[in-house]
This record gives structure tokens, sequence and C-alpha cells, in this order.
């Protein structure tokens, strides 16, 4: 396989440290890399290298294969008690005639209208209210089953349960059961930003802790349920910080298998109170793809969320360790779009998400929340192979 002769011809490049090339072989026996290998990765890794290495692991994992599933986002309020600084999207009570409040009523008109599409989960984050309490939650989630018992209820990070459960007087464990008993299926990544609380405490002050985030996972793993997980990068933070969360993340995860893919998101610096600071190249982007796969060995799959960095930059992590293109995304998300992400209104359809991984020679697999095979697109012919506007059509990046 070409990926391995790659990966050989670093392994014998005498340019290369004696360290990076210990790293590289450690990939390429599939041990794993320690904290302070990490750290060297992201201070001394140049683009090309830690790309072979990433990529050998993504291929070994996954071949050829990308996955997307058809989802579509509900976001109940951007209205919120938080003032997290780098936040572009939530108002503040005082303000919150510039936002939304929808009631359960209004969510399920929105989740009503997908009744004829082909899509399998619904995606449900928002700003946290007290009229958003264990109740109102509780009472959608079983709305949206008695409704459409198939639809994959993925709903909620730790910063909304640790309000409703402290709210509501109940443990994380008594409310992680409620949930899943009222017809939550699996948890989104959302809200980790960065563990440590050197940056946590300067840039989400007042949410749920690092290890709180954490301690709500493992409640769920235990409970038999996935769930994702997430960093916000390329703000304040240092790379030590960015090793710190990957670290806590793999620790968890060894002890209980319970998430499913790893999500960097690219910090975007309009229309919050970070703006004064620059946002991450695309080098970098990559760079951080590549590391987060090779060091989160016990993750089965790394995502790009292509809304936050475009369409091209996502085709582009393909080759970077990245193995999942997120879904279509049928909605009019702001999370991103309010804080200047190149994806102002971002829904694509099938048929462009499977030619965007088809163009860098992928192999598009539509998939479920769990990642069961839906659909293979390997062969499939549409009716018309449209170039879209917004991607480009990149080098194919294995022959």
């Amino acid at each position: 396989m070409q990926t391995a002769r790659k990966i050989e011809t670093v392994l014998q490049d005498e340019s290369l440290s004696t360290e990076l090339r210990n790293i590289a072989q450690k990939v390429y026996e599939g041990k794993r890399i320690t904290e302070e290998e990490g750290l060297l990765l992201f201070e001394k890794g140049e683009l090309s290298y830690l790309g072979t290495l990433a990529n050998y692991i993504r291929e070994q994992k996954h071949g050829n294969k990308t996955y997307f599933n058809r989802n579509f986002h509900v976001e109940p309020t951007n209205v919120c008690l938080y003032t997290c600084t780098f936040c572009s999207y939530s108002r503040l009570i005082k303000k919150r005639e510039e936002g939304w409040e929808y009631s359960l009523d209004e969510i399920m008109d929105i989740i009503k209208k997908y009744d004829d599409q082909p899509v399998t989960e619904v995606h449900i984050v928002g700003g946290v209210l007290p009229q958003y309490d264990l109740k109102f939650y509780a009472d959608l989630f079983s709305a949206i089953k008695a409704h459409r018992p198939d639809l994959h209820v993925k709903a909620l990070t730790p910063v909304e349960y640790h309000y409703i459960f402290k709210k509501g007087k109940v443990t994380y464990e008594e409310g992680m059961k409620l949930m899943k008993e009222a017809g939550l299926d699996s948890m989104p990544g959302g809200g980790a930003e960065i563990f440590h609380p050197e940056i946590r405490d300067q840039i989400a002050g007042g949410k749920c802790t690092g290890e709180e985030w954490l301690r709500i996972h493992e409640i769920w793993h235990e409970l038999g349920r996935r769930s994702n997980a997430t960093m916000l990068y390329g703000h304040i933070e240092k790379f030590e910080h960015r090793i710190d969360h990957l670290e806590k993340l793999r620790q968890l995860q060894d002890k209980t298998g319970g998430f499913q893919t790893f999500i960097p998101l690219k910090f975007r610096n309009q229309g919050n109170q970070m703006s004064h600071v620059p946002e991450s190249t695309v080098i970098e982007d990559l760079r951080n793809y590549a590391i987060s796969r090779i060091y989160l060995d016990n993750f089965d799959h790394i995502k790009a969320y292509w809304p936050m960095i475009g369409r091209s930059t996502a085709q582009l992590s393909l080759a970077f360790g990245v193995d999942d293109m997120d879904g279509t995304i049928d909605d009019t998300t702001k999370i991103y779009s309010m804080a200047g992400a190149e994806e102002q209104n971002p829904a694509l359809s099938t048929e462009q998400l499977v030619n965007m991984i088809r163009r860098v020679g992928r192999e598009a697999i539509e998939r479920d929340t769990l990642y069961n095979v839906v659909k293979d697109y390997t062969d499939h012919v549409f009716e018309e192979d449209t170039v879209y506007k917004g991607y480009v059509s990149l080098p194919v990046v294995n022959n």
C-alpha cells in the first residue's frame, strides 16, 4: 500500500530528529505515544510528516472509507445565562430580544418538517435558560420518540445537563438515567472547550468544569450509551493545554470505550469578546487534525465539521487523519456562521456531500449515528453528477 511505503520512507529519513523517527516507528507498530511525544509533534512536527503518520493510521482503521450521515440541527434558543468569551452565538438575557426561544411545540414543528425526508438523526443543542429544564427536555425527547421512533436523538452537552440537573436537584447519575428513559440516544461532544482550568476559567468561566464534563460522559457510557468529544482550539491555549485535553479524553476512553468520534473545533473570532485573537491558519488546522488522529489511538473516528472550516479544508483534512465529514446539516444552524465560519447557510444535499468525498479519491459511506452503514455510495451513480459551487476538485490522496 502506498501509505505504508510513505511511512517507511519517513522511518529512513535521516534529516528527521531521532525523536520524530521514534514516534513514526511507534505509529508504524501501532504503539501509543506519550504526552511528551505528543507535545513534540505540536512543537516540531511538519505538516507532511504529520500527514503521513495520520493518514497511515486512518487507512489502517478505515481504508478509503469516509463517513457521513443525514442529519439536521435544532437549536431551542441562543439566549444563555453564561458569557463565554469565545461565543458569537448566544445572547444575554438582557438582550434576549435579539435571540430566539422556541417552545416545545415550535421545536416539534421543526422536526415534523423532516417527516418525508430520510434523515436519521436530530442534533439538539442550544443556550442555557431556566425554562429549558429537566422536565422540558424529558418531555421533548419523549415527544420526538412518540412522533418518530426511528429518529436518533443526539442532544445536549454536559454544560446543559450540569445546569438542569442542579436546578432539578438530581444527581448526574439520576439525571442521565432520566434522559435515557425519556428517549435520549446519544450525546454530542460540545461544551468541552479546553479542560485545563488555566484556560477554561478565562474563556468559559461559570460553566461546568472539565472534570464535570468528563464525569457526565462517563456516567452516560456506564449506561451503555455512546457520545462524542470535542476540543476548541486556536485561541489563547498553548500546545500543552491541547495535549492535556487529549490525554484526559484518552484516559476516559481507556476506561469506558464510550466515545465514538473526536471533533476538533476551530475558534472563529467574529462577533465575540475574543475578536482580537487571530484565527489559526489552515496549516495549523490540518496539523491539529493529524496530531489528534495520532494521539487518540483508542478513538475510532476523527471528524471534520465542514460548516466551521469550509468545504475545501474539510476535503483536505481527509488526508490528515479525518474519516468523517459529519452530515448534511439540513437546516440553518447558526452556531458557527454567526462567528464568521465559511459556511453561512450550512446545508448540503446527499449528492453534494458524496461528491465532496469522491473528488479527493475517497469512498463515501452513509452511516447512522452509531456508525452502522446505511448505504455505500462507492458505485452509486446520481442522475446528474453536478459540479457544485463552494468546493473544489483536489488531487487524489491515494492512487
